[in-house]
């Protein structure tokens, strides 16, 4: 029996590639497509070692039309998309914005036309909890209005569920799956977060720190209305949150309907501070932390966590990862990647 082939855009980074191994589990053949620009051939080879398959590749850009039109036509049936391919960093959104419309926003608009004229219509898009900027309540769930965008990032996040959801009344089916925080790497310590330069990420700079790096992690404010005055996160582990990707997928195939638009939030439901995380990685590892508080970083929002009862009911997932087997896993691939 011939595999559906799977489009996985952005897929030699971190939730690419950890998503790339749950679609070779679950019988599926993704086809990944990278510019590099993020990322090198590190993820590949880690995935090629933990399914025994070297993964089916093709280096370029989303934004190139003709390197994607050329994909679809050598590959021939592909049944869904996954677009992971933007730059995610909420801090370099705010000093380089036009970067991030530009890449962003281009990339999407040149997959779905280009999707469109292949008759490829199933797509599962990579989204974020930043799109509610600094939600009324807490947890949110999918109901919370969106509000003005804390960054260029999380406003390229807003704007593009808009373009899918006014575009799959054209024929898309899609599906928003908007994250919280993922951390963690795979339990085999193949494949794991790996930062070009400087990590923008919480844990990869805790862990980076921990191996001795960095020289100290600076924690972006003391003065949050939070218990312990540091902004409070959703942490999910990245093999969860690659295999809800899967499960989203399975979901459209299993609908009717010509058209599909609908958005989840893929969290833990539970907050935690970014200094108990801290404190959570010491206790895991035994390894000290040479830590310092910073002032406030632009663009971030105080406290922000899930409430994932609609992706728990609706997709029939739920995570099996606790935050502290994310760090430890974290910390292997640190380890690993020295």
């Amino acid at each position: 029996m011939t595999k559906k082939k799977v489009l996985v855009t952005g897929g030699a980074g971190y939730i690419g590639a950890h998503t790339a191994v749950e679609l070779f589990n679950a019988g599926y053949e993704p086809i990944i497509i990278d510019n590099l620009s993020r990322s090198d051939r590190t993820l590949l080879d880690g995935i090629a070692k933990i399914t025994g398959t070297p993964p089916r590749f093709y280096e370029g850009d989303c934004l190139d039309e003709g390197f994607l039109d050329n994909i679809f036509k050598t590959e021939k049936s592909i049944s869904c998309c996954m677009h992971f391919a933007a730059y995610k960093s909420v801090g370099e959104s705010v000093q380089e914005p036009l970067a991030y419309y530009e890449n962003n926003i281009g990339s999407l608009i040149s997959l779905l036309k280009v999707m469109k004229s292949n008759n490829v219509r199933d797509i599962i898009f990579s989204s974020s909890c930043t799109v509610y900027g600094q939600p009324d309540n807490i947890p949110v769930d999918e109901s919370a209005p969106f509000k003005p965008a804390e960054s260029p990032y999380g406003a390229t996040k807003q704007m593009s569920e808009r373009i899918l959801e006014d575009s799959h009344k054209t024929g898309f089916r899609v599906i928003s799956l908007r994250y919280f925080n993922p951390i963690g790497a795979h339990p085999s310590a193949l494949i794991g977060e790996l930062p070009v330069g400087i990590p923008n990420n919480l844990v990869p700079y805790i862990t980076q720190t921990a191996a001795g790096k960095r020289e100290k992690l600076t924690i972006f404010g003391n003065d949050y209305n939070t218990p312990d005055g540091t902004n409070i996160r959703d942490f999910i582990h990245v093999v969860d949150l690659a295999i809800v990707h899967v499960k989203a997928m399975e979901y459209l195939e299993g609908l009717s309907d010509p058209t599909v638009y609908d958005a989840f939030n893929v969290g833990t439901g539970q907050g935690v501070s970014v200094l108990e995380l801290v404190t959570q990685f010491e206790k895991v590892t035994g390894v000290k932390l040479n830590y310092t508080i910073g002032a406030r970083r632009q663009g971030d929002v105080e406290k922000v966590y899930a409430n994932p009862a609609k992706v728990n009911s609706k997709l029939n997932w739920k995570t099996q990862y606790t935050s502290a087997e994310a760090l430890q896993h974290a910390w292997a691939w640190e380890n690993k990647v020295k």
